[in-house]
């Protein structure tokens, strides 16, 4: 499939060190991993209410329970990232986030329907006007979340597995001009539908060049990535055509 040749492409050039077997075992675990996901999603009330989710660092989380204002929440496409919302909402802090809209619309509205209790903030299909949405949410004291691993067009050119790749800069962005923290988080899976919900904090420069400032960010939010997939490489989504 032209999907599993664009993976195994993107594994050969992020890891030139290892065999083209163990490319390919890492290629077949992502395709695992996002069949386990699929599954999942149908399940996924059941995941969040039981006792399926640990929580790591507990004392950041001990740390941000204390913390009153909003922050911004960069997840990524590994192991289950549908129930990264869990990570603000365990914080007491009702995420709002943006999605990518289903072209079949009845597909749309059930997926919608499933993802809607995840985001208590709100879910704001992608468009130009999601932008304005999510600032003002931030800015009353919201979380505000991004799936923030995929090529953007118009995003940053970032250094991510020894390439440059478009990155989006909006997270940074809002992090920068509401000054708020600026957090990582993701889910990696574990045997027998487990997950542990891991969440980083990242230095929020704040010089008087805003642009470099946000560039930056960008730049280490998609480090804390890969440091992330280099953890559980067949749990990400080397399919996706993230490099130019």
């Amino acid at each position: 499939m032209r999907r599993h040749r664009r993976a195994l492409d993107h594994l050969s050039s992020a890891f030139p060190e290892k065999s083209a077997a163990e490319i390919q075992a890492i290629a077949l675990g992502m395709w695992d991993n996002l069949g386990r996901t699929f599954a999942e999603f149908f399940h996924i009330d059941e995941i969040i209410n039981s006792d399926r989710i640990q929580i790591e660092p507990s004392e950041l989380f001990d740390a941000l329970r204390a913390q009153r204002g909003g922050f911004v929440a960069c997840s990524l496409h590994l192991g289950n990232w549908e129930i990264v919302s869990q990570a603000a909402l365990r914080l007491g802090r009702p995420p709002a986030g943006v999605y990518q809209k289903i072209t079949n619309p009845f597909v749309d509205r059930y997926v919608s329907a499933i993802r809607a209790p995840l985001y208590p903030g709100g879910l704001t299909e992608k468009s130009s006007g999601a932008a304005r949405v999510l600032l003002r949410y931030a800015r009353e004291g919201g979380c505000v979340a991004f799936l923030a691993d995929q090529r953007e067009w118009r995003g940053i050119a970032a250094p991510f597995f020894g390439r440059l790749a478009r990155s989006t800069s909006f997270p940074a962005l809002i992090a920068r001009s509401l000054e708020t923290p600026l957090f990582v988080c993701r889910a990696k899976r574990l045997s027998g539908v487990r997950f542990s919900l891991r969440v980083e904090q990242l230095a929020m420069p704040r010089t008087a060049n805003r642009d470099a400032d946000v560039a930056t960010a960008t730049g280490a939010i998609q480090a804390s990535f890969e440091a992330m997939i280099r953890d559980a490489p067949d749990q990400w989504m080397w399919a996706h055509r993230r490099w130019d």
